[in-house]
């Protein structure tokens, strides 16, 4: 919503029409003679061997899966195998002219785009160089492996050996792999070499490598991204949302100075026209030629080209003149439909029962690896009998990698009999970082002369004057207040530090939180995304994993259902799948809502619990906002940071000086005791607190009971020592949220309390949470989420009966099994 941008009314109405321009169809049309000018003898070799390394590969892939066996060694491989035998020319041609500063992020079908990459990159690297990459990484594992078993007579040559092991060993689960077996098959990368994560989520990788392409853009770092996706992908939704967010007229219209310009973004489909067993044209999409779709996306038409993914000179020739359009021009994104086929079925399992077997053949008889050596013989450039030493190389290469990736005794399966706790360690990095790099902040002006800053600093730090009397909302610092100082502070301490979402600047978002930044902030560190929740969670995750920090927003918890894919299974997994190489300094701030009715107001903080990987904090005090959202932005974990909008505008009520000006961290885990007391426990999750403390106030008042308040703060990971400690003392807890009752969180937690505290407990531990219903409107919400009546009703009838209480709300026994019998 820049005002800077004018859109007027008149212009908007005028009549007209839209125009397109040609989108280029398989236009290389140069002979191996007229490209001799280009290459040399060594390099149309070294193409040719590249193509043979990895058809040898697969091809072994193939046979071991199929037959077990692979000239003639045995071996029984139970995981994942995506082959991409026929779809060689494209890898090797897409890699030829890419450094290791340019990324590329696969499919599940990426063992050739791995293979081809890092033999490029080995290629161009100096060998001085490929042995300190070799040296430093798992410090030497893998190196010290194949110096031992290799005959190599360069650097060169062992690093080759180091490449196909280190791939090899990571499918076939091996501890000595590159990410030490623990992203398999279809998960395989290694960064030193521009090899970024590929992603068994179909169309996983699109969103991520925009984020990569993010990352160079905003910190000025050299090359490309390229997103390789096959064309059934093109069905996915975070394809198109990451489109959305590449070609964003932003930056190119509101982005100033060296960052005015396009992403360095390829979306590269390696078009084998199958989706599985769906064919993508003429079946199960419409879009006839992929390259069609580069037509919808912006003026540019993303500079939308098909190419010849059989030929890998004609691959090479579009990647050089896409990387000058991405960094000369700075004009991207780009998109590349690359035609090629995969000669095996979606895996070996698959019998290509959708297909027949005349196009098979067809597509064989124009094998780049038969017809482009058969150009190359013609051309003069070597004879037929250089190509059988390629072969006989290739064949020697997998065999001999072959025996010991599968050697138990060379290359080992982690032992988790050994080290029960090895993958556990992995889960989160639990590192603290100040900032991502050492260098300045870019910012408008200084942080003392932020207006909103300087309006803050003015406010009462607590919520209560001296009489004991609320201060006025308009006066005292609010939880949103809170979470603005936080956030400005980590922009002019980290570098990297980039914020985005919906409505995020100039509106300030939509709970205005960030208010006041827009002031203190240039374009590029702030900025207003698509309505594309997929996107903005998976770009972060690209942002994140190439260097930066960043902090994204979902307006709403109901809205993880349009990004569930990119925290359930990428934001929370790569750190564990690297083998904790890659760090996820990711704070994704949600807010829990209320007032707006069923798919506006719901707690999804037990969602996130659930899964392995994500750190999840809920403060519901400012002081503890502030001290939280500092601690998750100085670590280098995924924080999902849940905020209720109940109380963005609540003072500080807890903490008796007040919130800090200065900088203060609070542990993540770590919950606090808001209120003391003997008679019984109430633990509490958000917004809550704030109902528990009411229903407190009836105990006393009422009933002559003591409660003891405590606020978990926290919810993964969660230290229960005070928990356990309380219920020591008191012999009884409630436990409360605003999630609903049915698989929430609180249950879990209640297990874990009755395990450690079963001996001490005088009842069992009760959970109170809202109904499972759908969430009414505003006006029926007492009925639906905790009130402090249902916590009293809920002690009354499961914990301790009060003498004289009459109960407003059901919480007998017979009540409970009727409700679960109807699913209610």
């Amino acid at each position: 919503m820049p005002k800077s941008q004018f859109i007027d009314p008149a212009e908007m109405r005028k009549p007209g029409k839209i125009t397109f321009r040609d989108i280029p169809v398989n236009q290389y049309n140069k002979t191996i003679e007229e490209e001799k000018e280009n290459f040399t003898t060594e390099d149309f070799l070294r193409i040719y061997r590249d193509m043979a390394i990895i058809r040898e590969f697969e091809t072994m892939m193939n046979e071991i899966k199929t037959k077990g066996e692979y000239n003639g060694i045995q071996y029984n491989h139970p995981g994942p195998a995506h082959l991409s035998i026929g779809q060689e020319a494209a890898a090797v041609g897409q890699a030829y002219l890419l450094d290791v500063d340019d990324y590329i992020f696969g499919s599940h079908r990426s063992h050739g785009e791995i293979l081809a990459k890092g033999l490029s990159a080995i290629q161009k690297l100096p060998d001085e160089e490929l042995m300190k990459i070799m040296k430093n990484f798992r410090n030497g594992l893998i190196l010290k492996i194949v110096e031992k078993h290799s005959a190599a007579e360069s650097v060169k040559e062992l690093a080759i050996d180091f490449l196909v092991y280190g791939a090899m060993a990571e499918i076939f689960a091996r501890e000595t792999g590159f990410q030490a077996g623990l992203g398999g098959s279809m998960h395989a990368f290694f960064t030193p070499f521009g090899i970024y994560p590929n992603n068994a989520i179909v169309g996983g990788s699109a969103d991520i490598a925009v984020g990569a392409a993010l990352y160079k853009k905003v910190n000025r770092k050299k090359g490309i991204v390229i997103a390789n996706i096959g064309d059934g992908a093109m069905g996915c939704g975070p394809v198109w949302e990451a489109l959305c967010l590449a070609a964003m007229d932003q930056y190119k219209k509101l982005w100033e100075g060296e960052y005015k310009g396009g992403l360095p973004f390829i979306l590269n489909v390696f078009n084998n026209h199958y989706g599985m067993g769906g064919q993508t044209r003429g079946e199960t999409m419409g879009f006839d030629m992929l390259a069609r779709i580069g037509a919808g996306v912006n003026p540019e038409q993303m500079h939308a080209e098909r190419v010849d993914g059989y030929n890998p000179l004609a691959i090479i020739d579009a990647i050089r003149r896409k990387k000058k359009i991405l960094l000369e021009d700075k004009d991207g994104p780009v998109l590349l439909d690359t035609v090629t086929y995969r000669y095996s079925g979606h895996s070996p399992s698959d019998a290509s029962s959708y297909r027949t077997k005349e196009e098979i053949e067809a597509w064989m008889a124009q094998d780049p690896l038969i017809t482009f050596r058969k150009q190359l013989v013609e051309a003069n450039v070597a004879p037929d009998e250089t190509f059988d030493e390629i072969w006989d190389y290739s064949r020697k290469l997998i065999t001999r990698i072959l025996k010991l990736a599968t050697d138990d005794s060379v290359s080992p399966r982690m032992d988790l009999r050994k080290d029960p706790d090895a993958i556990g360690r992995l889960m989160f990095s639990n590192q603290r970082v100040e900032k991502m790099e050492d260098r300045k902040c870019e910012v408008l002006i200084p942080k003392e002369e932020n207006p909103q800053w300087k309006r803050v600093q003015q406010k009462e730090r607590f919520g209560l004057d001296k009489d004991g009397k609320p201060v006025s909302k308009n006066r005292v610092l609010q939880l949103r207040d809170a979470l603005f100082e936080a956030l400005i502070d980590k922009f002019y301490t980290d570098p990297t530090l980039i914020a985005y979402g919906e409505e995020n600047r100039d509106w300030g978002g939509a709970f205005a939180v960030y208010r006041g930044l827009t002031e203190s902030l240039p374009y590029h560190r702030l900025f207003n995304s698509p309505i594309s929740e997929g996107a903005i969670v998976g770009s972060a995750v690209g942002y994140a994993l190439s260097g930066g920090r960043v902090v994204v927003e979902l307006m709403y918890a109901d809205f993880m259902g349009r990004a569930g894919d990119e925290i359930f299974n990428q934001l929370a997994k790569w750190q564990a799948m690297s083998a904790g190489q890659l760090k996820m300094p990711v704070v994704l701030r949600i807010s829990v809502g209320s007032k707006y009715g069923a798919q506006h107001s719901q707690d999804w903080s037990s969602l996130i619990s659930h899964i392995p990987g994500l750190k999840c904090v809920f403060p519901a005090t400012p002081y503890d906002a502030k001290g939280l959202l500092n601690s998750a932005l100085s670590g280098t974990d995924p924080v999902i940071f849940f905020e209720s909008q109940r109380i963005y505008d609540v003072g500080e009520l807890f903490h008796k000086e007040g919130v800090p000006r200065d900088y203060y961290e609070i542990p993540i885990g770590e919950p606090d005791i808001k209120k003391e007391g003997k008679d019984i426990t109430i633990l509490t999750i958000g917004a809550t607190l704030y109902r528990a403390m009411e229903a407190a106030k009836i105990l006393e008042e009422k009933y002559g009971l003591s409660a003891e308040i405590i606020d978990a703060r926290s919810i993964v990971p969660f230290n229960y020592e005070k928990v356990i400690e309380s219920v020591k003392k008191t012999g009884r807890i409630l436990l409360t949220s605003d999630a609903c009752e049915r698989g929430s969180f609180l249950k879990e937690m209640a297990q874990t309390i009755t395990e450690l505290a079963f001996d001490y407990l005088d009842a069992p531990p009760v959970v109170v949470g809202s109904r499972n219903w759908i969430t009414p409107a505003h006006e029926l919400e007492e009925f639906f989420f905790p009130q402090p009546e249902w916590m009293i009703d809920a002690i009354h009838e499961k914990i301790l009966p009060l003498p004289g209480h009459v109960p407003s709300t059901n919480f007998t026994k017979q009540e409970m099994l009727r409700l679960k019998r109807l699913g209610i």
